[in-house]
């Protein structure tokens, strides 16, 4: 098992790992829309969505690995009637990848976000 982490990556913001590798799988915890930068979170469900997606995006990048290379999403949404909106810019982003998903809706997120994604990929390295 191997923690992956380095300045490129969102900053965890408690006790865990953003990304660990193990058997040539990488498992990244839920990602939240939070610049990392800023620390601002967007206001619409689209911007949040883009926004959690390039956050995975680019830990996966750190990681040696790519969205192409995604198996499995989990998509947490505050608000199920919201779905559509994100499902719009879900499609947008992989194009004509289709990993295996979760919807999950719940109540309040973390920080007020609306989403959070979280996914295991296959690494490159």
């Amino acid at each position: 098992m191997k923690i992956i982490n380095t300045p490129n990556m969102p900053i965890s913001n408690g006790h865990y790992s953003q990304c660990i590798k193990y058997n040539g799988i990488l498992y990244l915890s839920g990602q939240l829309p939070i610049m990392k930068e800023t620390k601002a979170i967007p206001a619409t469900i689209e911007q949040q969505t883009i926004l959690a997606l390039q956050n995975t995006e680019a830990i996966l990048k750190e990681a040696g690995s790519n969205k192409s290379n995604i198996l499995q999403v989990r998509l947490y949404i505050s608000n199920i009637k919201l779905w559509d909106k994100v499902n719009n810019e879900y499609i947008r982003f992989f194009g004509n990848h289709k990993p295996v998903r979760s919807i999950i809706p719940t109540r309040k997120l973390h920080f007020g976000c609306l989403i959070e994604i979280e996914v295991t990929a296959i690494s490159n390295t």
